[in-house]
């Protein structure tokens, strides 16, 4: 069953209500976003990503509702993972969130509904946030976070795509989508309302929400005047795009991923 799928879809929006789900719905639907049947959004072919926020926020919320809220989780931990999959003992990654062959996760942290894609790293102390879509062969590094749906309530997920690269302590939140190949340096902080400009040419160029393929993008402030005075405003500029030189800097290790891989046989879950 997929994300298409009528009678599913009909029973998380049932026009405009918003009756409670009954538990075997629910409980099948978190299944099938733990495999990856079910998305936040989906790419279609012309390059726009079509969401699906709302009634799979409204699925959570009601899995929440059903186990109640006492002391610990209510969502338990993943158990299940595919081939290659390297995960860290400190890892925390909860159950409805799907994760790719090949991926390696270090000590972070990963919301329900996070789709985590192939031969993508997720550093020491990263977090994915409720709902969040990471590609293939992304790296988000320490202290990098992603943002999510629910905390707080947001109307779309923070979508990042193929061959990223997320610097050390960078923030993306409220449904920005970061294009492919883009490199964010360390420190960018990005929202809906942050804007990103384009240094890159003769004339000024502003992005807000999206991150253009293979942008090169790191912390800027952009001066504003206000009744009490002048201050710098905090943005995020275009100072390049990304080519051999820049891949060179912020590719994964493969060497080392192979090494291991050998060592371990790629059989069921290593141990980063």
């Amino acid at each position: 069953m997929g994300i298409g799928d009528d009678e599913l879809w009909r029973l998380l929006s049932p026009n405009g209500s918003r009756p409670h789900l009954g538990a075997e719905v629910v409980e099948e639907a978190i299944g099938l976003l733990d495999e990856g049947l079910l998305r936040f959004a989906e790419r279609l072919p012309d390059g726009t990503w079509r969401h699906f926020t709302e009634p799979l926020k409204r699925l959570l919320l009601e899995y929440f509702r059903l186990h109640g809220a006492g002391i610990g989780d209510s969502m338990p931990l993943k158990t299940s993972w595919p081939p290659g999959v390297r995960v860290s003992p400190s890892a925390v990654v909860r159950r409805g969130a799907h994760v790719c062959e090949g991926a390696v996760l270090l000590p972070c942290q990963v919301g329900a509904g996070a789709w985590i894609g192939p031969d993508t790293m997720l550093d020491t102390f990263s977090s994915v946030g409720t709902g969040a879509q990471i590609g293939a062969r992304v790296h988000l590094a320490q202290h990098a976070g992603i943002g999510g749906v629910l905390e707080p309530e947001q109307e779309q997920a923070v979508i990042v795509e193929d061959d990223c690269f997320i610097g050390s302590h960078c923030s993306v939140t409220e449904g920005v989508l970061v294009r492919e190949r883009a490199v964010l340096g360390a420190g960018v902080q990005l929202t809906r309302t942050i804007p990103i400009l384009d240094l890159t040419g003769r004339t000024l160029l502003e992005h807000r929400g999206e991150v253009p393929p293979g942008a090169v993008v790191v912390p800027g402030s952009r001066r504003r005047r206000f009744p009490a005075g002048e201050v710098g405003i905090a943005c995020a500029c275009i100072v390049g795009w990304r080519d051999e030189r820049t891949d060179a800097r912020v590719a994964l290790n493969r060497a080392a991923r192979r090494a291991l891989a050998g060592l371990q046989g790629l059989e069921g879950v290593g141990v980063a």
